[in-house]
């Protein structure tokens, strides 16, 4: 959506500004019974009061007047308008995008980008139900495989830009957990991560959990979160022994909590993004998606935990015993 952030004047499509024409000059060129080839609202305005001021019944020249001034178009000078981006990412791209969309807006002026972040799933039922969105970005494949079937994106924008990968933590200074099968303890009795039915973080960890055999003995102990941000607060906040979150929520936490080990998923971790069919600003929401594949936007995203879109297909082609690895 264009909005118009101040209006100094209006302007006349294909002719110069009104600034090229003084008060003074237009009187004379109406006082000749000519139509000035131009001259802004304001200046019209300034020689309306110069006749009602002079006291003289100018009906020749208000005549003249009033046909010029019906032809302007009263539409708002371009400068004045910005084009706002709605990108609605997955919530683990909260940091990071929050710094690519100041990066994008400093190299692109007249964009402004606007972050809407939440579960992957979340966001979806949100643009199904009709919500305002530009750009789509989901923490994984078929989240963004139902938006495509459901019809949702530009056929041909859809594509891959970065990878991720799955990490257990635990707060800080808890200790009692140094590696996956820890879990199975009775030391351990609440275990965060995001709820699988609208979470990518949440979904690949219940299916790492399964490939090995022990999602039945966990899966009680779990508290779902809304999304991989609030399984991360959980943690953070010492209300549960351990979570699975992506590294770059761990990152992002910084000396809040500790990795105890990463897990290789059955399936890469990748983020896919694309263009909402409903935008109205296809051209610059384009724009921006082919921005994240840059040199720079992957310097970002690197600094956040976050991979180049294929590296972490090695190591989670094939699960290591147990399913994890110390990173």
């Amino acid at each position: 959506m264009k909005k118009t952030t101040a209006i100094s004047s209006f302007r006349r499509r294909g002719e110069v500004s009104e600034r090229s024409e003084t008060p003074s000059s237009l009187f004379g060129q109406i006082q000749q019974g000519r139509t000035p080839a131009f001259a802004g609202v304001t200046s019209y305005c300034r020689i309306i009061v110069t006749l009602l001021k002079r006291g003289a019944m100018f009906s020749r020249i208000l005549i003249s007047l009033f046909a010029a001034l019906s032809t302007i178009s009263w539409a708002p000078s371009q400068a004045s308008a910005e084009t706002e981006l709605l990108v609605s990412a997955a919530a683990s791209l909260t940091e990071s995008f929050k710094e690519l969309g100041k990066a994008y807006e400093a190299k692109t002026p007249g964009v402004k980008i606007r972050g809407n972040f939440g579960g992957s799933g979340t966001l979806l039922q949100q643009i199904v139900q009709g919500a305002p969105a530009d750009v789509f970005v989901s923490a994984d494949q078929e989240t963004m495989d139902r938006a495509e079937k459901g019809g949702l994106l530009v056929p041909g924008s859809r594509m891959d830009f970065v990878g991720n990968s799955l990490v257990l933590i635990t707060p800080a200074r808890m200790v009692q957990v140094t590696a996956l099968a820890d879990l199975t303890s009775a030391r351990v009795q609440r275990i965060a991560m995001g709820n699988p039915n609208s979470v990518p973080a949440g979904r690949y960890a219940k299916a790492a959990l399964e490939k090995q055999g022990v999602w039945q003995a966990l899966g009680p102990k779990c508290v779902m979160g809304i999304s991989v941000k609030q399984a991360l607060e959980y943690v953070m906040r010492g209300e549960v022994e351990a979570g699975f979150v992506f590294a770059s929520d761990a990152v992002a936490a910084k000396d809040r909590v500790r990795v105890v080990a990463e897990i290789p998923t059955i399936t890469p971790i990748v983020y896919p993004v694309a263009l909402v069919a409903g935008s109205t600003h296809q051209a610059e929401a384009l724009a921006f998606i082919h921005f994240l594949q840059s040199k720079e936007a992957q310097s970002i995203l690197a600094k956040y935990g976050f991979k180049a879109e294929l590296s972490s297909l090695p190591a989670q082609t094939k699960l290591m015993p147990f399913g994890y690895k110390k990173p």
